[in-house]
């Protein structure tokens, strides 16, 4: 299977930066995407930013400018730099991958880690 640990959350002054770091492993086959969703308390987990191995991203309309997504692909890492951050931004992070194992190499889907808490308060 595939393992996803994150590390990075924490409290943070409005204004403030956090950087969170994801690492998969475990038995890996290939990773097409990784990314970072959010989840708010009552709220929809939602998609914060994502990087495909090419290294295209897509953001979030509300944290483009300030979210910077980059990605390892030797390491199977992807980090997410949050600058300039607001209280709305407090949520659960969830680090994500879209690939498979080889276990089952055609079967592809998401693997989740197990979320860092992200606050943001003064």
């Amino acid at each position: 299977q595939v393992q996803l640990v994150e590390s990075g959350g924490g409290l943070v002054q409005p204004g403030g930066s956090l950087r969170l770091s994801c690492a998969a492993s475990g038995s890996i086959f290939s990773i097409k995407s990784m990314g970072w969703y959010r989840q708010a308390p009552g709220k929809e987990r939602e998609l914060v930013a994502a990087i495909a191995s090419g290294g295209s991203t897509n953001y979030a309309d509300s944290v483009k400018g300030r979210f910077t997504i980059s990605r390892d692909n030797g390491k199977n890492t992807v980090s997410l730099q949050m600058n300039s951050l607001k209280p709305e931004d407090t949520a659960v992070y969830y680090c994500n991958a879209f690939g498979s194992s080889w276990y089952a190499p055609i079967y592809e889907h998401d693997y989740w880690g197990q979320g860092t808490q992200v606050t943001v308060s003064s």
